[in-house]
């Protein structure tokens, strides 16, 4: 069993949020929808990758979709929050999740 993943839990928690910031700000429902959905599977990429390190093309994918899909929006949109915002934390984790894998 490895170490407990902080940052992707916190990663997790901070879509999460946003999906319940956005529906509680504007209404969204879509927000929270998205929210929720990605927010909990960066959760249980997280759980897995806490488990085994070698288990990490879960959170890998899930965090490389999040990044394009708010990458896209935020190219569009020219908004930094939270499409740009997302996207930036999205890469971060992908950044991390590539160099992680290469050092072991």
């Amino acid at each position: 069993m490895g170490s407990t993943d902080y940052v992707s839990y916190g990663f997790a928690l901070i879509v999460l949020s946003g999906g319940l910031l956005g529906y509680v700000k504007a209404g969204s429902t879509m927000s929270l929808v998205s929210g929720f959905t990605f927010g909990g599977l960066l959760a249980y990429g997280a759980y897995r990758f806490s488990n085994d390190p070698r288990d990490y093309l879960f959170l890998l994918l899930v965090s490389g979709v999040l990044m394009s899909l708010m990458g896209y929006r935020f190219y569009n949109t020219r908004k930094f929050m939270p499409a740009g915002m997302i996207a930036i934390l999205s890469l971060v984790q992908v950044t991390r999740l590539i160099t992680t894998r290469l050092l072991y």
